[in-house]
């Protein structure tokens, strides 16, 4: 028994310069999201595939923890995002005009610089949307169509950056740390972003000589809000008017899932909940995509080798009830209570207390889609991506979708079925949700 306990002793690190027990951090739980502990899972569909003749691959994988939200994004949710948009737009067009009530004051002694100010958002000072007065009107109409009211929704425009990693890990972009620079041939292809004198948003992609981290920030732009004709392009032949004028804007539709959004879109989201929305107070993870394997490690809810959700072989319970929003038969959508999409959460959760993993709508990664993908992919945090350039190829931009939705078959509810969509597209049925990978263990 002594010796036991002398081997146990001598794990622990009892050396007090290491061991600072007042350096302990624990993570605060994000609103709205589901811790998902470490595990490891059979990744892959469990039966074989109803396009390829061959099974996909499945492979045995470990997932570190994360944070997940525990319903799609709603409607509500990407407004704040649309609004926060609109509003920092209309604020620095009033500052710019001169209103600089919308912008933090410099420190006494200090001039006000028109070029360079933070926008002031606990302003007691309203945005006079139906301002009288001429400054505010001239500031603000190019924000409307023409002598309306309506507004331009394709001006809605968010700027962020990122950078490049995937550039600085090329072999040829080594940093030497005993030269304490790059190679001299050291070189990065990125994406660079304008707007055009017509309002458009152009993109191009350059390439640049590699000497310090500012050569790899790509200054993206992107147009947030939603594409609400994807209700009748995607499906002519269909009366889906009332979706497309309301499905968005009414709030009786507040608790639905967003939809009509791209990856891109998403991704932009993802940057403005992390630095604008939280303003990462207490430096957290970055909010994200889930990685295929995050996701489907989530929605299998701790059971490694569950087909759906909720657990088990099929769709329905045994008194005949459906478990998620599916078409379970030709023409017929309507199954327990929605036709289209429904409210997040109608249906009861899986074991990791998360909502409509499978079905109501399909939901966007991170990952790029790959047919071969299982068979190269790390068994540690497997992930498949590719960040692609403006002068990719289109199938080079292609992102895993998983979770089926309200028009699809039981079979692409399964957890381990994958399918994918263009980066740039949007779709009525395709809607996501973030992750936030966890500090420590």
């Amino acid at each position: 028994m002594a010796a036991l306990v002398v081997v146990v002793a001598s794990c622990k690190n009892n050396n007090s310069w290491v061991d600072d027990k007042n350096s302990d951090f624990y993570e605060a739980e994000p609103a709205g999201m589901v811790f998902i502990k470490r595990g490891a899972f059979m990744m892959g569909a469990n039966t074989q595939s109803a396009i390829f003749e061959q099974p996909d691959n499945i492979k045995m994988v470990t997932v570190d923890a994360f944070w997940m939200d525990e319903t799609e994004i709603t409607n509500r949710q990407y407004k704040l995002f649309v609004d926060w948009v609109r509003d920092s737009i209309a604020m620095t067009r009033l500052v710019q005009a001169g209103m600089t009530d919308f912008a933090i004051q410099p420190k006494d002694g200090e001039d006000f610089d028109e070029e360079h100010f933070a926008l002031n958002w606990h302003s007691k000072k309203n945005i006079p949307w139906d301002g009288k007065e001429e400054e505010s009107q001239e500031a603000l109409a190019p924000m409307f169509f023409e002598d309306t009211k309506v507004l331009r929704t394709n001006g809605l425009h968010y700027r962020y950056q990122w950078y490049n990693y995937d550039q600085a890990v090329l072999p040829q972009n080594k940093f030497d740390v005993a030269t304490s620079s790059y190679p001299e041939n050291a070189r990065v292809q990125v994406d660079t972003f304008w707007v055009d004198d017509n309002g458009s948003i152009q993109c191009e992609t350059i390439e640049r000589s590699l000497r310090g981290p500012k050569d790899l920030i790509t200054q993206k732009i992107i147009c947030v809000y939603p594409d609400t004709l994807v209700w009748t392009r995607d499906f002519q032949f269909s009366f889906n008017e009332p979706m497309l004028h309301m499905y968005f804007s009414h709030k009786g539709y507040a608790q639905y899932p967003v939809v009509g959004v791209t990856w891109e879109q998403a991704h932009a989201f993802c940057n403005w909940r992390t630095y604008h929305l939280d303003n990462n107070a207490e430096q957290a993870q970055a909010y994200r995509l889930p990685t295929e394997a995050e996701w489907e490690y989530a929605a299998r809810g701790g059971r490694p080798m569950a087909m759906y959700p909720w657990g088990n072989n099929y769709a329905r319970t045994a008194d005949g009830c459906f478990m998620a929003n599916f078409k379970p038969y030709r023409g017929s959508y309507f199954n327990g209570g929605g036709a289209a999409t429904m409210k997040v959460g109608s249906f009861s959760a899986n074991d990791f207390g998360l909502y409509d993993m499978a079905g109501n709508v399909a939901e966007w990664t991170n990952s790029s889609y790959n047919t071969a993908a299982n068979t190269s992919i790390h068994d540690m945090n497997p992930d498949f991506s590719y960040n692609a350039k403006k002068s990719d190829p289109d199938v080079l931009k292609r992102k895993v979708v998983k979770g089926g939705s309200w028009k699809d078959i039981s079979y692409f509810l399964q957890c381990g079925v994958r399918t994918y969509e263009y980066q740039y597209e949007s779709r009525p049925y395709i809607g996501f949700r973030c992750v936030r990978s966890h500090i420590g263990e």
